[in-house]
């Protein structure tokens, strides 16, 4: 059913005849922007033919964060073997692929050129076009692929990750307006050097985990979750953006006062540390709730939903978190309001969200989104959305009656 509608939709956008014809389409999609190398295999009706996801996080977690050099010798030595294993595990020809889609912003230059380079490289080969993605707008998108039936645009997207927090309203590919950003760190980042001045990775079973998963694992143990309270960022200004560098120095803070009343060897750790990782998880709850709260009542007030019934999703990294994932859902059920993520396995950087938001471009553009001037495509480390409303949000000075937490 929902092949038949793409079918309708591709035809009525003006997309190629040779799309139009197949009931099927394949898009490559392949993923670079940071750390992780993916290359994936998605057809438009979603589902996913191959998924190579090549992780470095291993080697970086030994020195404390990505060095960006050795992260593009690691894509380099790795894509192209990515590239075949895709082929052979979604066993199709490179001639049976309509597009290729590639990250080209934002991300780590080093690390977006190598997948630029390479996509380039096939594009030529294959004599196929390019498709070029904003990889925060596919991290926003993705939810729709395992959602087609359910969720329709606009809808209110917040996305937490180790690089970015960002509110904001999405209309589809290359059309999202922000809200709200995060001034200073971002939750996924903060997390990491949190649990890194915390010590968790002397536990052996944090050694090689994300700040972020270890936080959430640890907190799970805690004895007196209120035994920790951190200050609300931001609590004077009535908009939508973020801080967590308050936060991260409380922390800090905090950490160094119970190493002082333990008198905490170098190599130790607190012995209250799981009650601090409830504190941590808990104030970082709060503060996305908050932000997330006046959103909603922003978007709802100004009728950005249009028709369409209230639809929250969250997605990035820190989406896998079901600690956040849950107060967030929460307090969308307060407004009448649907929340969803995607799979746990597509929160984190993929190569699916990357030939996903691919297919996006030629649901909406057709034939215009093909890009055949590979040359004229570029990478950039950092790159915005279509529109801000930003400075609108904080002159709506709307104030709220905050929802707690779980």
């Amino acid at each position: 059913m929902y092949a038949a509608a793409v079918q309708q939709l591709l035809k009525c956008s003006g997309a190629s005849s040779r799309l139009g014809k197949r009931l099927l389409s394949y898009v490559l999609g392949i993923e670079t922007s940071c750390d992780d190398t993916g290359i994936a295999i998605v057809d438009t009706t979603g589902r996913v033919h191959a998924n190579v996801l090549e992780s470095q996080q291993q080697f970086h977690t030994r020195y404390g964060g990505i060095i960006p050099p050795r992260a593009q010798d690691l894509h380099r030595a790795r894509i192209e073997n990515a590239y075949e294993r895709c082929l052979e595990q979604a066993q199709l020809q490179p001639e049976q692929l309509e597009a290729i889609a590639v990250t080209t912003r934002p991300g780590l230059p080093l690390s977006l050129i190598v997948g630029l380079r390479f996509a380039r490289h096939l594009a030529r080969r294959e004599q196929k076009p390019l498709l070029p993605v904003h990889h925060m707008e596919a991290h926003a998108l993705q939810v729709r692929m395992e959602q087609q039936s359910e969720i329709s645009f606009p809808y209110l997207c917040l996305l937490i990750s180790g690089g970015h927090c960002q509110l904001a309203v999405v209309h589809g590919p290359g059309r999202l307006t922000l809200l709200g950003e995060t001034l200073d760190d971002a939750p996924g980042e903060a997390f990491d050097k949190i649990a890194r001045r915390l010590r968790l990775y002397v536990l052996p079973q944090y050694r090689l985990w994300n700040g972020g998963h270890a936080v959430e694992h640890a907190a799970l143990a805690a004895r007196d979750p209120a035994a920790y309270e951190f200050p609300l960022p931001l609590s004077r200004q009535r908009d939508c953006n973020f801080s967590f560098a308050g936060i991260k120095n409380n922390s800090f803070r905090a950490i160094r006062k119970q190493e002082l009343a333990e008198r905490t060897p170098p190599d130790g750790i607190i012995s209250n540390y799981e009650d601090f990782c409830a504190g941590l998880l808990r104030a970082v709850s709060r503060h996305l709730m908050h932000r997330t709260q006046r959103a909603l009542e922003y978007c709802l007030q100004q009728g950005l939903f249009g028709d369409a019934p209230p639809t929250l999703v969250i997605s990035g990294g820190v989406a896998n978190n079901d600690v956040i994932f849950d107060n967030l859902a929460h307090l969308a059920t307060q407004y009448n309001c649907r929340c969803y993520r995607p799979s746990k396995r597509y929160c984190s950087d993929n190569g699916v969200m990357i030939a996903w938001h691919g297919i996006e471009q030629l649901l909406q553009d057709g034939q215009n989104s093909l890009r055949r001037d590979i040359d004229h495509i570029d990478i950039a480390g950092s790159a915005g959305f279509q529109h801000s409303a930003v400075s609108d949000v904080a002159l709506a000075g709307i104030k709220c009656k905050w929802i707690k937490p779980l």
